[in-house]
């Protein structure tokens, strides 16, 4: 039997009973899109996060579009964003037409900087993508969406792998213009498929997302808006996701746990551990070490499963070899050597944690 990173079975066996509830309340209401239950679930997740507006769509990527497309981005805008996120956001601005415009980050926290952020709006950036990556908030996320607002650049704040993080209480995806939000199934507020949602405090930024999730429409059948999708949160996903919603802190609050038991019992000099603050939502546990294949080998023969978040960056994508093959990013490229996710899941037992501990400290190079 193999420790996964994320294992969805024991997910979805400990929810079992609230995910068929939410299934049969749809089935048998009879209505499967944009029904009341992405109503109640938009509500809900909006008051959670602590802003006015919830937009469900079909995925994560789908709400970065949208959310970008809401706040005016366009094409030709240039727009500063980390390269070592997987590739989502620059999805989203290629969509777009807009240019990216890659930015290092710090080795500690693989997060952007206010300095970095203050020197791409120098250079010319006209928005500002900011990822909570492995669910650690940006630290200084308040100064940088301060930052934004003075220079009168818009900042989507990427929540991907954030859900319910927190810094001095408030929750990301509350400190942007909007936030972005994935519900695939291994996120912390996980689906049984896809989804996304776009959350913002601004009215007009809402109202350009609603109709952009389905055909520019304004009102019925008249497209008003160009740009738009078909991309819709379905009633089902919807249920399941308020099903889930109400054990989210507890399962954050455990998966803290397990990052602090790693950090205090694991003990290998040539491996580097995140540190979570008291708010973070540790989506992801990414240790980094040189020799990366060695330990991945290693960790395999105690039959526990590694993975790789993320290879390559960004800049080095085949598809942008012609525009960014000369960018030397050496942060970001550096890290893209050395990562390596851990299991860490809100169902694991403490016999899977301990065994992560053993297998790690053992490791000779």
């Amino acid at each position: 039997m193999v420790l996964l990173i994320n294992d969805l079975r024991a997910r979805i066996s400990c929810h079992r009973a609230d995910i068929d509830r939410a299934i049969a309340r749809v089935i048998d209401r009879g209505w499967l899109v944009l029904g009341p239950e992405v109503c109640t679930f938009e509500t809900a997740f909006a008051e959670y996060v602590g802003v006015s507006h919830c937009i469900g769509v079909g995925n994560g990527t789908d709400a970065l579009e949208i959310a970008l497309r809401a706040m005016g981005v366009s094409s030709g805008t240039k727009v500063a964003l980390a390269a070592n996120a997987g590739f989502y956001a620059t999805t989203a601005l290629l969509a777009i037409a807009a240019l990216p415009h890659y930015v290092d980050v710090d080795i500690e926290t693989s997060h952007l900087r206010l300095a970095d952020v203050k020197e791409a709006i120098a250079a010319g950036a006209e928005a500002v993508v900011i990822t909570h990556l492995y669910g650690a908030p940006v630290g200084d996320i308040s100064d940088i969406a301060h930052l934004c607002v003075e220079n009168g650049v818009p900042m989507l704040e990427d929540c991907a792998q954030a859900h319910g993080a927190r810094i001095d209480g408030r929750c990301v995806g509350s400190f942007g213009d909007a936030a972005s939000f994935s519900f695939y199934p291994t996120k912390n507020l996980g689906a049984l498929g896809d989804g996304g949602a776009i959350l913002t405090r601004n009215r007009t930024i809402a109202e350009k997302s609603f109709a952009l999730r389905q055909y520019g429409w304004t009102t019925k059948y008249l497209a008003s808006a160009t740009g738009a999708r078909n991309s819709r949160l379905d009633e089902i996903q919807a249920a399941i996701l308020s099903e889930l919603l109400p054990f989210l802190d507890a399962e954050n609050l455990r998966r803290r746990e397990i990052a602090a038991f790693y950090l205090a019992n694991i003990k290998h000099p040539e491996v580097a551990l995140p540190k979570f603050d008291e708010g973070a939502a540790p989506h992801l546990y990414v240790v980094r070490t040189k020799d990366r294949e060695g330990l991945r080998k290693h960790l395999s023969s105690f039959g526990i499963a590694s993975d790789v978040h993320y290879p390559v960056p960004d800049h080095r994508q085949p598809c942008h070899s012609e525009m960014y093959g000369s960018m030397s990013l050496p942060v970001t490229e550096r890290l893209s050597r050395e990562v390596l996710t851990l299991p860490c899941f809100s169902e694991m037992h403490s016999s899977d944690i301990e065994l992560v501990v053993e297998a790690v400290n053992s490791w000779v190079r």
